[in-house]
């Protein structure tokens, strides 16, 4: 214990064995010990008491889009990780698209890392990306240490990123399998959607018809009939449908290496009380009705659905148009993420604990982030200190992110994050940054 430098006092420490008052020693970034309360600090270390405040690991949120370079002014490195660690997160793995270049060679990939290299207030990793054309690039990616491959089943919104038809999930998901990658898939179908009605306007309710259930059911059956087959390693994004639970819930019973997770504002936002023209609200697959969301709720606690993610996914305020047809589908959530889903976690009974597994240590599995994830011996020393009782109010100008468009303004949330630390240093605290400490990830090989 001679080398401990630094070590965290709480009367409540999250760890995987439970939640108790420690002290967690801490030397060179990483957690050496955790200790009983009282334990007396080694000699030289400094002691931060942070009396009945909750010491947590850091968030990973492994589903945000950044858009740097190419579209930086939607976000940034230096916007996005900002407001990551003010929320919080102490990990992000960035979307292969909306930046200018794609994520879907190993140059691209060499592109992003050099730009978000030195702009990064935490550890940031890379996911590539499944193109029709890019089969021969998707091993190069993974040796290069992506973390797995995005594909979207349904147009994606930008050109430079087609969607792959059946055949072409086919080709990359052989592909993917054959060196033990993993696909990550926006699961809508093409068909479904275009069979939808289409009116566009200002009414939610129209937008909602448009992105049916049935879309994303389809398209999740197909993504397990292929994953079963190839015996390959799937991801299901951003579900938002509940009718699709029991498919999924046969599919893991049946042995498919299927995981899936859900997002903030699926699990705290409704269909019934987003405004008419309110395109903040706007993403795909749609915020559904109330008594969708209670079953997306059950499916966390029963392990159906594994994580809770942001899907980040920013724009300029003036691509948040009136019409719900052509007003850019994306929710800005990084800074909000932990304080929104605790919220409503609280109120339908679920603990800080559940919180941490399903924002934190199960998307470090996801991506095996094994330093990641916990707070306990050998693992990082990634932090949030949150005040879980407190509240705020969401103001939109007190917000990192660049474009402060977000849906959940105006709402009272509980949880606040008082400090946020990285491999053992603090970086902000009560609204105040230090200079960019962050690391690129890669995977393990």
């Amino acid at each position: 214990m001679s080398d401990v430098e630094l070590v965290l006092r709480s009367t409540r420490v999250i760890t995987p064995e439970g939640t108790r008052a420690a002290s967690v020693a801490v030397a060179a970034g990483t957690i050496t010990a955790v200790l009983p309360y009282d334990a007396e600090a080694p000699s030289g270390a400094r002691l931060e008491d942070l009396g009945d405040d909750v010491l947590l690991p850091g968030l990973v949120d492994t589903h945000v889009h950044v858009n740097d370079p190419g579209r930086t002014e939607w976000e940034g490195f230096w916007t996005a990780t900002r407001a990551a660690a003010a929320g919080g997160i102490t990990t992000l793995v960035d979307m292969p698209l909306n930046s200018l270049p794609p994520t879907t060679t190993v140059d691209n990939l060499r592109t992003k890392q050099a730009v978000a290299a030195a702009k990064a207030h935490i550890d940031v990793g890379f996911w590539g990306g499944a193109l029709p054309d890019n089969v021969k690039d998707l091993r190069p990616l993974h040796e290069a240490g992506v973390f797995g491959f995005k594909a979207f089943l349904s147009p994606s919104g930008v050109e430079e990123f087609p969607h792959l038809d059946q055949d072409q999930l086919a080709l990359s998901l052989a592909e993917i399998a054959s060196f033990g990658g993993l696909l990550i898939v926006h699961a809508e179908d093409p068909h479904h959607l275009d069979a939808a009605p289409h009116q566009g306007g200002p009414k939610y309710a129209d937008f909602l018809a448009s992105r049916p259930r049935d879309a994303e059911d389809t398209a999740i059956a197909q993504l397990i009939a292929q994953a079963r087959r190839l015996d390959a390693r799937v991801h299901v994004l951003h579900l938002s449908s509940s009718d699709a639970l029991p498919l999924i819930a046969a599919a893991k019973a049946d042995g498919v290496r299927l995981t899936v997770e859900t997002c903030p504002h699926y699990l705290t936002l409704t269909a019934e009380e987003v405004p008419d023209g309110a395109s903040e609200f706007k993403c795909c697959p749609p915020i559904r009705e109330s008594a969708n969301q209670d079953l997306l709720w059950q499916a966390l606690a029963d392990g159906t659905i594994d994580c809770v993610v942001t899907d980040h996914s920013p724009s300029t305020a003036d691509l948040k148009t009136d019409d719900f047809a052509t007003a850019w589908g994306g929710i800005s959530g990084l800074q909000l993420s932990l304080a929104a889903v605790w919220t409503e976690a609280r109120k339908r009974g679920h603990g800080l604990e559940d919180v941490v597994r399903w924002m934190s240590s199960s998307t470090a599995g996801l991506v095996g982030l094994d330093r990641k994830g916990a707070i306990e011996t050998g693992r990082d020393a990634d932090f949030a200190v949150l005040a879980p009782d407190e509240t705020f109010t969401v103001d939109p100008a007190a917000l990192q992110h660049r474009n402060r468009v977000t849906a959940y303004a105006g709402k009272t949330l509980h949880g606040v994050v008082k400090s946020t630390w990285l491999r053992g240093q603090r970086i902000v605290a009560d609204g105040e940054f230090t200079d960019p400490k962050g690391q690129l990830l890669t995977r393990t090989p």
